[in-house]
């Protein structure tokens, strides 16, 4: 009477705390996933779940369900990914390049996830500041970018793993602090703090000033995050950032942000991958174990647009 969908969909509606945010993961129409909980119910006569509580409250009979899933998802998913490394073979190379510079923080976790997983394949990782990494993974160099900047190719597959907001930071004290987000305009007199990567590789010029022709007062280079930071703490420049690798900062009270533009800027990080090894399985699985690696660990960010 209760099999594996079950389980899955009713611990989504846990984690999504609604019916709504839970058809979306499941990739359902609101009505399909209520028609499916009702058959559920049905099947075992006896309500799951309260439908009128905010957030989500189940029943009795509905934590019952979400402990033995719990229990026995895990073990599926466990076997699942065993029979996989069996069908593929354990051996392979893992060689990867991040453009994103401040994603080593929620990354390690994932690779470490992943050894466990894949204890045979060879894993190495670099930054991209001294190279071009996309032109390396054509060649067959590395395996796979993490990259903000996707581009069209017949060689490459991006994999959008997350969105995220490119904010402003700012020192404390900062007239900008004055305003609620942050217009091109507002930049020209200010010394940017950035990366040492071409510019085109920068949400902030790439997004934000040059399409409205601005430029920057002055430039200054830095391979370090938590270097940037100081300076912009000290008030010797402004720099942006992803929201959620500013977060820390932000909860010390060593900086503020804002956003860019009204709207604000939302890029995509992707992970990009030669189509040809599209469907090895072992490259598939990192990207999902990042995908929910990411989830787990940062703040601020939402699910790529479909």
């Amino acid at each position: 009477m209760l099999d594996i969908r079950h389980m899955k969909t009713l611990v989504a509606l846990r984690d999504a705390g609604s019916l709504v945010d839970a058809a979306r993961r499941l990739h359902l129409t609101q009505s399909a996933l209520s028609h499916q909980l009702k058959d559920l119910e049905s099947r075992l006569n006896t309500r799951l779940f309260e439908r009128k509580s905010r957030p989500i409250r189940f029943t009795r009979a509905g934590l019952e369900v979400l402990q033995l899933a719990d229990n026995v998802l895990p073990m599926i998913q466990r076997t699942e990914q065993t029979l996989k490394k069996i069908e593929a073979g354990h051996d392979g190379r893992l060689h990867m390049a991040i453009e994103c510079h401040s994603c080593f923080e929620w990354l390690m976790p994932a690779i470490n996830q992943f050894r466990d997983h894949w204890p045979d394949v060879e894993i190495d990782l670099t930054t991209s500041f001294h190279f071009q990494p996309l032109e390396a993974l054509r060649r067959g160099d590395i395996d796979l970018v993490i990259t903000s900047d996707p581009a069209d190719d017949p060689v490459v597959t991006h994999i959008p793993l997350f969105r995220y907001q490119s904010v402003l930071a700012i020192a404390n004290q900062h007239p900008l602090t004055q305003y609620d987000w942050i217009s091109p305009e507002h930049l020209s007199e200010e010394t940017l703090i950035h990366y040492p990567v071409d510019r085109r590789r920068l949400d902030i010029f790439e997004r934000f000033l040059e399409p409205h022709g601005i430029e920057p007062s002055a430039t200054r280079e830095t391979e370090l995050t938590l270097m940037m930071i100081q300076l912009v703490a000290s008030g010797r420049g402004v720099a942006c950032l992803p929201n959620w690798a500013l977060q820390t900062y932000l909860d010390a009270g060593l900086i503020s942000v804002r956003p860019l533009g009204e709207a604000g800027v939302w890029p995509v990080l992707y992970a990009a991958i030669r189509k040809e090894q599209s469907g090895t399985q072992y490259l598939k699985d990192f990207i999902e174990t990042a995908a929910e690696s990411s989830f787990a660990t940062l703040e601020g960010i939402v699910q790529p647009e479909a």
